[in-house]
């Protein structure tokens, strides 16, 4: 009978795994710098058109010219596996060894930067739109990390707009997000259940808003404009240090010194929470790897070791991280500050390749775990912020949600 009872428990709890939410698995620390590139994006969160190439890079710093492996699953809008087989999303094979690496060249830090495009002569195309996932896998079958991508199909118009927030209580803090998404070759039948959208703020998933309902249709066309549900809060805009000479002070570096790799010591940050909104051109959380007099900064950039420090009293019932696209905007432990008693400050150091990176310090709660972007930082409405909005499909009887449409706004032209 017990027997009998932990299996059906097995079977329950292998169920809900399978069909919950997939969440992006962070790498082990000798894994950085993963960053993807395409014809239209730079950024972290490339969302393809049906059709176009795409390059992820990574560098392992072990040493071991390890093999990689790749696989590629295909997601619902919402990250629940799709139903569809590999063969009816994928042409070609994958669970494939990642064949182009080289080896760093005249750094410190030793590393082997792994490149891998799509399609390639094993992963010939992707033939279906919507959510994927890549996951890297080393030769002993362990999965090292995963990012998720997107592959539209141009069919729908989006037309997207940034106001500020109609809640009187929180308008100097919030923006809004209002859509008017428009088709002349479909024919949207029961939007209301059909129609899927996420908005997403700087390219993290994290805080995206997603199944928002169209309030009004006129014709075959659909308009979102909600006073609370699409709001996000402002933030404030990144801050960012560079460090592309890793020999001298650079923007944002207080000192430098070299150990067994140079370290590299910014300058002490304080809490922008209650200070004025000041306008500070940033790239919304996003890092550039860039390095003076280096011809190829994939193998020729080194890698330093980053030492951050938060001026502010210390907080019991929370934690600090430092967050940003330099890892997805992941809470782990390696973003995790300690408050050191004696400087009165917050302090953790991180190895991160030579660039430009921006950043900022949010906190999260130790019993519920909530994020806090604006608790540092503060929330403005004028803060400077890029919303991508996605437009999913899935027609009555359809097995898998089409990615129909992608739009694109940022909030330098807010209006009320």
């Amino acid at each position: 009978m017990k027997n009998h009872i932990v299996l059906l428990l097995l079977f329950l709890s292998s169920s809900w795994l399978i069909t919950g939410q997939v969440k992006e698995v962070s790498p082990p620390d000798f894994i950085k710098t993963i960053k993807f590139k395409s014809n239209t994006t730079q950024g972290q969160l490339p969302i393809l058109r049906l059709g176009e190439p795409l390059i992820l890079e990574f560098d392992a710093l072990n040493a071991n010219e390890e093999d990689f492996y790749y696989v590629i699953e295909h997601f619902n809008y919402d990250w629940t596996p799709s139903v569809l087989a590999k063969a009816e999303y994928l042409r070609g094979l994958d669970n494939q060894r990642i064949l182009e690496y080289y080896n760093s060249f005249n750094t410190y830090q030793v590393y082997s930067h792994y490149k891998l495009q799509l399609p390639n002569l094993q992963t010939r195309a992707l033939l279906k739109t919507g959510n994927y996932m890549i996951s890297i896998y080393d030769d002993y079958d362990e999965l090292m990390f995963t990012r998720k991508f997107m592959v539209y199909e141009d069919l729908v118009n989006v037309g997207v707009q940034v106001k500020r927030s109609r809640d009187v209580k929180v308008i100097a803090e919030k923006q809004s997000v209002d859509l008017v998404i428009n088709s002349n070759s479909i024919n949207f039948n029961n939007p209301l259940q059909t129609i899927k959208t996420i908005i997403i703020q700087n390219n993290n998933l994290n805080t995206a808003i997603s199944d928002l309902k169209p309030q009004y249709t006129l014709g075959n066309e659909l308009i979102y404009r909600y006073d609370t549900e699409s709001a996000f809060w402002g933030g404030n805009e990144y801050l960012f240090f560079e460090n592309k000479d890793v020999r001298a002070a650079n923007i944002g570096v207080q000192y430098i010194d070299l150990k067994d790799i140079y370290h590299n010591y910014l300058f002490a940050n304080r809490s922008r929470k209650n200070n004025p909104y000041t306008y500070n051109p940033d790239i919304n959380g996003n890092f550039q790897i860039t390095a003076i007099d280096r011809s190829n900064v994939d193998i020729e950039a080194d890698y330093t070791m980053i030492h951050f420090s938060l001026l502010h009293p210390e907080i019991i019932d929370k934690d600090i991280h430092v967050y940003g696209n330099f890892n997805a905007f992941a809470i782990e432990p390696l973003t995790k500050m300690e408050f050191n008693t004696e400087s009165g400050m917050y302090e953790v150091m991180m190895r991160l390749k030579q660039g430009f990176f921006n950043y900022k310090y949010v906190t999260v709660d130790k019993e519920t775990g909530k994020l806090d972007e604006g608790a540092i930082s503060g929330n403005f409405w004028q803060t400077e912020n890029n919303y991508k909005v996605l437009v999913y499909y899935r027609d009555l009887g359809a097995r898998y949600d089409r990615l129909i449409g992608y739009g694109e706004a940022t909030s330098v032209d807010i209006s009320n």
